[in-house]
């Protein structure tokens, strides 16, 4: 039962209709709960509770289905409006952004000339960005976007997802670049060719990921809610004399909250990744496709029982 939930959350993420209804009706049916806000003052305000409590944050302005040159430019400017927002406010943030929303899929000059617009912002406000991944589809395009363009700036990571079986290759690829990366265990449906399909698999390569760029000396965002990835980390790092400010543990925003505060008191750093925007929709589908338990966090909101 909890598969086929999973695979409904994920075929209702891409549903190009259900995007635009929610647009209209806006943050309703529980996804205040995941995303802060249809603003960017919405997020700033989040951003700054947050920081009072001691989570560092990664921002992004969410976005699905970004068809035309006009949609890619206008992402690029909520990016850029973004920064400057962490930087007029002294936000302790990063930003996350999506190739595809800068105009992956229209064309190279559009991606390329869009995220150089962004770095060159960031680099000037001192605001660190990621690359997020998608599917395993554009997994390569965008590892080589990465590439070229880290080679021009340094406060620039990406996304490694332990469910392919390509993830440690590309970590070795990557070393040579001593790179910041989030290493996820992966949100999308992907077909037993190129994805461990096994639960069991993906946290073991999960873990040969977290060994192997710590151990390259690499700085590493161990993004998972899975206590026992969470406990393998903190072992091995006590194990190796890794220092706390060579990693750092991040989560969604609204999910296990209490876990998030006791990982923060503990003296690790913690950093929730803080979506905003009126295009909420796939984002929040594919949180539910992650835990379906989720679902239940839903109905209460619906209902006037949650937050």
């Amino acid at each position: 039962m909890e598969q086929l939930m999973r695979n409904f959350f994920q075929f209702m993420a891409k549903n190009k209709s259900m995007t635009k209804l929610a647009k209209r009706y806006g943050l309703k049916f529980g996804a205040k709960r995941f995303v802060a806000g249809e603003t960017l003052a919405d997020a700033v305000e989040t951003i700054r509770e947050l920081n009072k409590e001691g989570f560092a944050v990664t921002i992004d302005h969410l976005g699905e289905f970004v068809e035309t040159e006009k949609e890619a430019n206008e992402m690029t400017e909520h990016s850029i409006e973004a920064i400057r927002a962490i930087k007029e406010n002294n936000l302790d943030s990063q930003l996350s952004l999506k190739l595809t929303s800068m105009g992956m899929d229209i064309s190279d000059d559009l991606v390329m000339r869009n995220m150089r617009r962004i770095l060159d912002v960031a680099k000037e406000c001192d605001v660190f960005v990621t690359i997020d991944m998608e599917d395993s589809g554009r997994c390569e395009k965008t590892l080589q976007i990465f590439e070229t363009l880290r080679k021009e700036y340094d406060n620039l990571g990406t996304v490694i997802q332990a469910y392919l079986y390509r993830t440690l290759d590309d970590l070795d690829r990557l070393n040579a670049y001593h790179p910041n990366l989030r290493l996820v265990k992966g949100a999308y449906k992907e077909p037993e060719t190129v994805a461990f399909p096994n639960k069991k698999d993906v946290d073991e390569n999960y873990k040969k990921m977290i060994e192997k760029h710590l151990l390259n000396g690499n700085y590493t965002a161990i993004a998972t809610h899975d206590d026992e990835i969470i406990n393998f980390a903190k072992a091995f790092v006590k194990e190796h004399n890794i220092p706390n400010d060579q990693f750092e543990f991040q989560m969604l925003y609204g999910i296990k909250v209490e876990r998030q505060k006791e990982i923060l008191k503990e003296g690790y750093k913690m950093r929730l990744y803080v979506p905003y925007g009126t295009d909420w929709y796939g984002y929040f589908m594919r949180r539910l496709a992650e835990r379906p338990a989720n679902v239940a966090f839903v109905l209460k909101g619906v209902f006037g029982k949650g937050s």
